[in-house]
């Protein structure tokens, strides 16, 4: 049913299953129709002065999705081809962090009640409650809101500053109400049923997410990282949000054809909005800054130089965002905004770069500048406001003609040989830069690749002649090497990365030069970074402490490599294996800020060239994901194992920070196990998805290296200990000394439980095919019940050696009962009986043999030791009563589901033999799957002869489940001294009870119900006279003589209470019996009998049976009602 209202008329309609659920599009919302709506309105966005963005673009760039329909869906109707949200991931970008830092600052309570509620919105989503789901995310917002008002983070802070608080407070109201905004966004019957609201949600968004992401993301930041540079993080983050969202981007909601022109009503923002923006981008960041150093704010001309940088950058940035259209408000035509793009943009950038010589070239780097002042002034700044200048012209297209070019030329050979001049170049080679500038000019204008390299190696001789002149001869170590050999490293890096732009102008046939350039170069930034970062000690005049490279430099680096290689990969500059290595070489530099370990990064990388190429590599464009072949998926999977092998001591040292002491060598191995396993899931998932034998193999080795995690077996591993890191470890006597020496139960038989679940899941995934063959089947069955039944009488029966055969018996015999329940053979029907009969027999013979034969041996022991040892025997027989309860209901469990798939097999023949003659040759799904069922099962006994054979099944199964029943009372009676809260749990287990005539007459499906409520009544009954008993007569004296004894009113009054709560009870179990309707009038006149038992009584089990007689009172008129309709539907 389309819950628009209207069903399609012809054709075939693809839905999503669910409308209301979350959709996350991935194509352009240009792509499909949407209803036209009229939607001209004073703020409405003009015609920009580019043109629009592709749908192609704005899919790479904003969105995270596009329409729901698509070409098929052409000829549905429009409310069903509305399209989605297509700017999710932008969004993304914006909310996510910002909901993550506040899920941070609010704390468990506020990760609480948001996890409750969308827990309750996915529940309900998933039961099509689309309006329920939707209000629901809204109350976990507005529930998560009032948490985090409450925190104690910000309480404690509201004593410091109370404007501050409530400005915060009110900012992150603002986040989650836009959050908020965000989820309503993807619920699909939104977008279908009220176009026009999502349209505004949408502006909405847009408007309010560049206003608010910055102060949340500044707010974290400074945080981290303290409070000296939070303005410049403001604008920076200012920036990037306006770059984001203040571009001119298409509406998800609004029909646009693809090749039509801009049109005023197609933007998602209006003239307000975009001026809003404008302004907060340029001066809030200096209102803050005013705000935050007003007592220094003119104290020097460095503060005042911030004031300048803090407007003037934003302003340039905003000019450059100006030729993607962000001030498309302002003016529409193109050559008066290119004329105020211009004026402005050489007064801002002569103000920023004066204020860059006076912030940081005289401030941190004035030791370098070698000439006398006034001249040092004048040529610094020539250098770098010519560069500038000049640099800022060829951007801007301005660098064209010949005179343009001469003067371009000219500039460059000045700045140059100024720049020579600063650093202290002999004069001698002075012409040396100012030739090097030349070539990089002409390089510019005439696009001369001799040019470039002849300005890269006259550069390299400067660098090389900067680099001695300044650091060859001081003896300083840093980053664990001697200060010569580190800046050959950083010298060859320069190089290389001034010679790699110039083979990317190479020819196609010579790639292969970039590409051996960026590795090289990658490999040298992993090196240099890696010991920076993790030989971050300099010894040189007491720093010894001194941090040389920060944690975002790492970042910055990372995420600007592979920035670099995706945009060199979409212009195929480089081919699929290059960026491939280079998105492993940086990707891997984000493990030093988990791990540190100094070889981390290596080990990293290698991991990640072994696991990646089924996800990068393997690709084809053209035929999409291309298939690996068989030899090829061996030797990606062993050189895993190999890479995974390598990283041992990464692995060692993870663990040992997260359990605070060294791992032992199980958890080492499983971990290893683990971790090849996942890391050959893209293999199996990608490249062989319809090999079954290679998916249960890796389920086997995923499952193994849980295991040996969690169980952790004793085992001697010889290569654990060739690392020198590892042995030192395991050397440490800090738990020795700490804890002393610990006495521990023995671990072996851990061993016997991780064969007895490996061979489970090798019989379940077919690996032992127990399915075909009878005598692996018995040989299965045999070994698991053997290892399990030893596991468990070492483990929990270590006291009681006598008992062992008996309980490895006990396990053995439910082994084969069950495995030959649900695998039947031909001599199941006669062997499984009497199977059954020992395993019951063997249950008083155990619980007995538990106290008689270890009693025997107290006799002569001490009153004390006896009592011990009484309430050790006393836990062993429950640990008995607990298993024999757990194997009785797994064998109350199997019976239960052999019989309720034999009904349905016989309900799916009956349908299809009964079936129209028309379509005897067509089977309905289910029964398609029955007959490939068949087709594929064992040609051996089957269920179905298993169930006309052996009509015990039923007897069984309802005696297995009767005597889990009576075990777990008798276990609640002794542990909690029969809780009333116990028998609601307990009671479901009777759901397991079969239809069996010889037992019960007229017991079947409809009556399932009756014996939970029958065994939850009597129970609560049979406890209530039974604490009354206890209360009134408490001793031996007779009755209530006891001095402080109830007394014979509270007897009569309680059992009076407790016979008003019984009509209820008999009337709803009568019910739940025969479901005959009783009249109205009865269940309403016995409703009231409930109350006083509820008010007045003194005992706690009355009490309940009052509440439980009202709720069977409601629920019998509810259900009656529907029964009594739906029958009324039916006539």
């Amino acid at each position: 049913m389309d819950p628009s209202g209207s069903g399609p008329r012809h054709g075939r309609l693809l839905i999503s299953p669910s409308l209301s659920s979350p959709t996350f599009s991935t194509s352009s919302p240009s792509r499909s129709p949407a209803p036209h709506h009229d939607r001209r309105n004073s703020t409405s966005s003009p015609q920009p002065l580019l043109p629009f963005p592709s749908p192609s673009s704005s899919r790479s760039g904003g969105g995270g999705g596009g329409a729901a329909g698509g070409p098929r869906a052409a000829g549905a109707l429009p409310s069903a081809s509305q399209p989605a949200f297509a700017h999710n991931a932008r969004v993304a970008a914006a909310l996510a962090p910002a909901a993550a830092f506040l899920l941070d600052l609010g704390g468990l309570p506020v990760f609480a009640v948001l996890a409750v509620g969308l827990a309750a919105a996915y529940l309900l989503d998933a039961l099509r409650q689309r309006q329920g789901a939707f209000f629901t995310v809204w109350a976990a917002l507005i529930a998560a809101d009032v948490a985090f008002f409450f925190s104690a983070s910000l309480s404690s802070a509201a004593s410091a500053s109370v404007p501050l608080t409530v400005l915060a407070l009110l900012l992150c109201a603002e986040t989650s109400f836009l959050i908020g905004v965000w989820a309503s966004l993807q619920f699909r019957w939104i977008q279908l049923e009220n176009p026009t609201i999502v349209a505004a949600l949408e502006r909405l968004l847009f408007a309010c997410v560049p206003i608010a992401a910055p102060a949340i993301f500044t707010w974290a930041v400074v945080s981290a990282v303290g409070m000296a540079n939070a303005s410049y993080y403001l604008a920076t983050f200012s920036m990037v949000f306006y770059w984001l969202f203040s571009i001119p981007r298409p509406s998800s909601f609004k029909n646009r054809k693809q090749d039509a022109p801009w049109q005023d009503t197609d933007g998602i923002l209006g003239p307000l909005e975009s001026c809003v923006h404008a302004l907060y981008l340029l001066f809030v960041p200096v209102l803050f800054h005013a705000a935050s150093h007003h007592a220094t704010l003119f104290a020097s001309w460095a503060n005042v130089c911030d004031l300048l940088l803090l407007f003037f950058i934003p302003f340039l940035f905003q000019l450059y965002a100006s030729t993607r259209g962000a001030l498309w408000w302002i003016t529409r035509d193109a050559r008066t905004m290119d004329q105020i793009r211009m004026a402005n943009g050489l007064v801002a950038l002569v103000v920023v770069v004066l204020c860059l010589e006076v912030r940081v070239v005289f401030h941190s780097f004035e030791r370098y500048i070698h000439a006398p002042p006034p001249l040092n002034y004048l040529l610094v700044t020539v250098t770098m406001l010519g560069g500038a200048l000049g640099m800022a012209a060829h951007a801007a297209g301005k660098v064209g003609d010949a005179v343009s070019s001469v003067a371009f030329t000219g500039l460059a050979v000045l700045v140059s040989g100024a720049g020579a001049i600063v650093i202290g170049f002999p004069i001698m080679f002075l012409p040396l830069p100012m030739i090097s500038g030349y070539y990089a000019a002409r390089f510019f204008t005439k696009k001369s690749l001799s040019s470039y390299f002849t300005f890269v190696a006259i550069a390299s001789m400067m660098v090389l002649w900067f680099v001695v002149h300044n650091y060859w001869d001081l003896n300083i170590w840093i980053a664990g090497m001697p200060l010569k050999s580190f800046t050959k490293y950083v010298v060859a890096a320069v190089i290389m990365a001034m010679t790699v732009p110039g083979l990317a102008l190479l020819p196609t046939k010579l790639r292969f030069l970039v590409e051996l350039g960026l590795t090289g170069h990658a490999l040298l930034i992993c090196y240099i970074e890696n010991r920076l970062f993790n030989y971050a000690t300099m010894y040189y005049f007491g720093f010894e402490d001194d941090v040389m490279y920060p944690s975002y430099m790492v970042l910055f680096t990372t995420f600007l490599g592979l920035a670099l290689v995706r945009r060199l990969s979409v212009d195929q500059r480089v081919g699929p294996k290059a960026a491939w290595i280079l998105t492993c070489l940086y990707s891997s530099k984000l493990s030093m800020l988990f791990i540190t370990s100094r070889s981390v990064l290596w080990v990293s990388a290698v991991l990640l060239l072994a696991v990646t190429p089924p996800l990068l590599l393997y690709r084809d464009k053209s035929k999409g994901a291309s298939r690996m072949k068989v030899w090829q998926a061996y030797f990606h999977a062993s050189v895993v194992a190999f890479s995974a092998w390598l990283c041992r001591e990464t692995i060692f040292e993870a663990l040992q920070w997260w359990n605070g002491r060294p791992p032992s060598d199980g958890l080492l191995l499983g971990s290893y196990i683990l971790l090849t396993g996942l890391a050959c899931i893209p293999i199996v998932a990608l490249h062989f998805p319809h090999a079954q034998s290679a998916k249960r193999f890796l389920v086997l080795v995923v499952a193994t290296g849980l295991l040996f995690v969690i169980m952790q077996p004793p085992i001697k591993l010889s290569w654990v200990y060739r690392s020198e890191f590892i042995k030192a470890a395991h050397l440490s006597d800090d738990d020795t000394s700490i804890y002393g020496f610990i006495a521990s139960k023995p671990t072996w038989p851990s061993w016997l439980l991780i064969a007895t679940v490996v061979l489970t899941l090798a019989a379940v995934t077919s690996i032992i095919p127990v399915k075909y063959v009878v005598e692996l089947r018995a040989l299965y069955a045999l070994g698991v019940g053997i290892t399990l039944g030893i596991y468990i009488s070492v483990q929990y029966f270590f006291q009681a050696v006598v008992l062992y055969p008996l309980l490895v018996a006990t396990i053995v015999l439910a082994a084969v009962f069950i495995v030959f329940t649900h695998l039947p053979s031909e001599s199941s029907t006669r062997v499984l009986p009497w199977v059954f009969s020992f395993l019951v027999v063997l249950f008083p013979i155990t619980y007995l043999l538990e106290g008689h034969l270890r009693a025997k041996n107290f006799v002569d022991d001490e009153e004390a030791e006896n009592f011990t040892n009484m309430l050790a025997i006393e836990g062993a027989r429950m640990s008995l009563l607990g298993l024999y309860a757990a194997i009785f209901m797994i064998i109350a469990l199997e019976i239960k589901f052999e019989l309720a798939l034999l009904l349905r097999e016989k309900a799916a023949d009956k349908g299809v033999t009964h079936g129209p003659p028309g379509r005897s040759s067509a089977f309905p799904p289910k029964a398609r799957l029955l007959q490939q069922r068949r087709a594929h099962a064992a040609p051996t006994f089957t269920i179905k002869r298993l169930a006309a054979e052996a009509a015990w099944m039923p007897a069984i199964g309802n005696f297995s489940t009767v005597l889990c029943f009576i075990i777990c009372l008798i276990l609640n009676v002794t542990l909690t001294g029969g809780s009333n809260r116990a028998i609601f749990f307990l009671a479901p287990i009777l759901l397991l009870l079969n239809q069996d005539s010889d037992i019960i007459a007229g017991f079947g499906d409809r009556q399932r119900y009756f014996p939970v409520t029958i065994s939850i009544s009597v129970y609560l009954v049979l406890t209530a006279l039974y604490r009354l008993w206890e209360e009134t007569w408490p001793g031996s004296g007779g009755w209530a003589l006891d001095i402080g004894g109830p007394g014979w009113f509270f007897a009569v009054k309680n059992v009076a209470l407790l016979m008003m709560t019984l009509p209820n009870h008999i009337l709803f179990n009568r019910f739940m019996w025969d479901y005959v309707r009783q009249t109205d009038a009865k269940l309403l006149l016995t409703l009231p009998l409930n109350l006083p038992s509820i008010i007045m009584t003194d005992i706690l089990t009355v009490r309940v049976l009052g509440l439980l007689g009202a709720i069977y009172s409601l629920s019998q008129y509810v259900i009656s009602r529907r029964i009594r309709l739906a029958g009324m539907k039916y006539i």
